[in-house]
């Protein structure tokens, strides 16, 4: 071989060495043709409950995408189960490979944006113009929002219903509560119920098992914090008329504490839980196997009387990585997740919640499906979606909860004045918010 052949072998050897370099540059960090997307995503079901169908919708969401870019990989780890994924999360943002886009639990939301680990999605959205945030319903998206500033979408949605045995109710008599029911409608049906039906001196069948005093501040219209949480607005009307309401109920056990294993065994008439449960529990063979002994149904949570038929709302999330080298495909994906309401239907075929799109939530199958498989009135669903409260977005939520939890606990189990305590108690928590004792 000539020197000049030689030459050009060594040459193209060096470019060909080069190009490979280049290319395993760009597929790491997501540039040119061979960008990659990663998504944090866990198995098993968020609502705990049995579910088998981790990754159909995202599998789906993800094939839709490379219908649209085909040249860009979208990869997620599987088999990271609910209970560790959070702290999995954390770990790769404090090593700096965290996921391009990620599922957000609420319970982290507050936190993850505290620590900047979420982007910024206002000009995105701004500049998107495909994306309406009307669409959602907007309970639902303000999930996703903290101190006015949009981190995240919204995923899949579940609000507190009230569980109802309707055999107890049956058998005393009474009929099912309307969908505008009161604290006193409540009341006067828990009184009815809780009795000794044997006669041997206890009592054993009970009105209500899990009903909270978050549960009727709620629906008394008591916001506890202010818009940042700065101040706790513990001594309002609304506040103590709630825990003298809760305070009514618990003297119907005579000291007896009623669990949900009460409501399990058929002995209870009522227990807040989430529409997901219902969902999961109501179609067969599960329902024989979780409740055997009785029919069942929900409705919305009674009023008090300055409230509305309301109760919390649970949101997944979903958010882009403020560090992402992808922002466009994050984006994109992102939205198809969310957004696209042919993978949103999805949640109501995989999943247990409900999906945060009104479109999707009110389309003719979904509410087709809903009645006539889980017996599920779709005007429930849609009235409590559009109505659901949020709890606020703050760093110290967490913590006030508890402390405001601590406060009422100690309140309803002493001989004490609701309204003079509260007050006490509010003075008690505003100092140690604002002064750390």
């Amino acid at each position: 071989m000539s020197k000049k052949a030689k030459k050009r072998v060594l040459l193209l050897i060096v470019v060909i060495n080069i190009l490979a370099v280049i290319s395993i540059y760009t597929d790491f960090y997501g540039l040119g043709s061979r960008n990659v997307i990663t998504v944090g995503a866990f198995t098993g079901s968020y609502w705990d409950v049995q579910n088998g169908n981790s990754y159909k919708i995202l599998d789906r969401a993800i094939e839709k995408f490379n219908e649209k870019y085909p040249d860009v990989r979208v990869e997620y780890i599987s088999g990271i189960t609910k209970g560790n994924y959070s702290s999995w999360l954390y770990e790769r943002l404090l090593e700096g490979n965290a996921p391009d886009v990620f599922f957000v639990f609420d319970k982290d939301f507050n936190s993850l944006s505290e620590l900047g680990a979420m982007k910024d999605l206002s000009q995105i959205m701004e500049k998107d113009n495909d994306f309406d945030t009307d669409k959602f319903y907007s309970s639902a998206f303000s999930c996703g929002s903290y101190k006015d500033t949009q981190y995240a979408l919204p995923y899949e949605s579940a609000v507190n219903l009230m569980f109802v045995n309707k055999s107890i109710l049956s058998k005393a008599g009474i009929s099912m509560p309307s969908s505008d029911w009161t604290w006193e409608d409540f009341y006067n049906i828990c009184s009815s119920i809780t009795q000794d039906s044997n006669n041997d001196g206890i009592n054993d069948t009970f009105g209500v098992c899990n009903y909270t005093w978050e549960d009727a501040m709620v629906s008394n219209g008591v916001e506890l914090f202010g818009s940042d949480g700065s101040i706790v607005n513990l001594s309002s009307e609304g506040s103590a008329e709630a825990l003298a309401f809760i305070e009514r109920l618990n003297k119907l056990n005579d000291g007896y504490t009623v669990t949900s294993n009460d409501f399990d065994l058929g002995n209870a008439a009522f227990q807040p839980l989430m529409f997901s449960q219902y969902r999961a529990y109501k179609p067969y063979p599960l329902r024989v196997k979780k409740f055997s002994s009785f029919e069942w149904d929900c409705i919305t949570m009674p009023k008090g009387p300055k409230g509305e038929n309301t109760s919390y709302m649970y949101t997944l999330l979903m958010a882009m990585n403020n560090d992402t080298h992808n922002e466009k495909y994050a984006w994109e994906l992102m939205k198809i997740l969310t957004y696209d309401e042919e993978i949103q239907s999805l949640i109501f075929e995989y999943s247990e919640g409900a999906s945060p799109l009104r479109n999707v939530t009110n389309s003719p199958d979904i509410i087709n499906m809903l009645e006539k498989e889980e017996s599920i009135k779709s005007s429930l669903l849609d009235y409590a979606m559009e109505n659901a409260t949020v709890t606020p977005s703050f760093g110290n939520y967490d913590s006030a909860v508890r402390m405001i939890d601590s406060a009422v606990n100690e309140i309803l189990s002493g001989d004490f004045n609701i309204s003079m305590s509260l007050i006490k108690k509010q003075r008690d928590i505003n100092n140690y918010i604002h002064n750390g004792a």
